[in-house]
């Protein structure tokens, strides 16, 4: 049975792989770190806590709309009641 040989300088080309990778994970890492402290999604609650009360009524009914819109396209698919 011949013995598998390491192709030359494999070694060295898998040492080179494992550091560019750890090098791209700390790249986005700091991204993701950065990204964070701009301020991203709020979130419902702390975005009402900022408006308006007639902000927060055009939200709703604008929600509440969106909410019709799609229960009555799965009732014409067939499909009442909430999604699976």
């Amino acid at each position: 049975m011949a013995s598998k040989k390491t192709p030359k300088g494999g070694r060295e080309i898998l040492r080179a792989y494992r550091e560019a990778a750890e090098r791209v994970r700390e790249f986005f890492r700091e991204s993701g770190k950065r990204g964070g402290q701009k301020g991203g999604s709020l979130g419902g609650k702390t975005a009402a806590a900022h408006m308006t009360p007639e902000e927060r009524k055009a939200r709703a009914e604008k929600a509440a709309a969106a909410s019709v819109k799609a229960r009555a396209a799965r009732k014409a698919k067939g499909q009442e009641g909430r999604l699976p």
